[in-house]
């Protein structure tokens, strides 16, 4: 049976490594990439890529994919941090046994789903993302790629290939 990932995008200012590296190691893999945004149409990645979005936020049901992954890059503070649908869409995924992953200042939106709470992470080193992963009770860790349990975390752009490569051994555990 074919694996299913679900990525989730800002629809302005992703971060493209962020989007595009985990998804190739995903589609190299034969998994299912499917995209969600806040809104449909073309997402703008903030060094000019662009992707097509598949179902809006909203739309998702968790138990249709085996791994949530959302991208970093400053539209996820915008769009996504405070984001109520996606905080119950995750919940509902890491309730079911789903991997929920996040990279670069995305995992603030883990942390505010209330899914870091005592559990090791990794974050970009912005000082609003330290701050808002500290109030959460993340235990930050200084490394680029952090596992704890089926949460996945990145710090940034240099680890997105090690960030989706984390992602397929999770997700093939399950």
């Amino acid at each position: 049976m074919t694996k299913k990932i679900l990525m989730i995008v800002a629809p302005e200012r992703f971060r493209d490594e962020e989007f595009f590296e985990p998804r190739a190691v995903f589609e190299s893999k034969g998994y299912q990439v499917t995209v969600s945004s806040t809104r449909l149409g073309k997402a703008a990645g903030a060094l000019g890529g662009e992707v097509n979005v598949d179902v809006l936020i909203d739309e998702v049901c968790a138990n249709d994919y085996d791994a949530v992954v959302i991208s970093g890059g400053g539209g996820s503070k915008v769009f996504l941090w405070e984001n109520p649908k996606l905080h119950a869409l995750l919940n509902e995924a890491f309730e079911a046994g789903k991997v929920v992953s996040a990279i670069c200042i995305a995992p603030v939106v883990l942390a505010k789903a209330g899914l870091l709470k005592g559990k090791a992470a990794s974050v970009f080193p912005a000082e609003d993302a330290i701050a808002e992963m500290k109030k959460a009770g993340a235990e930050l860790k200084e490394q680029a790629v952090v596992q704890d349990g089926k949460i996945i975390t990145g710090n940034g752009p240099e680890c997105a290939a090690a960030f989706g490569e984390a992602i397929i051994a999770a997700v093939s555990e399950i």
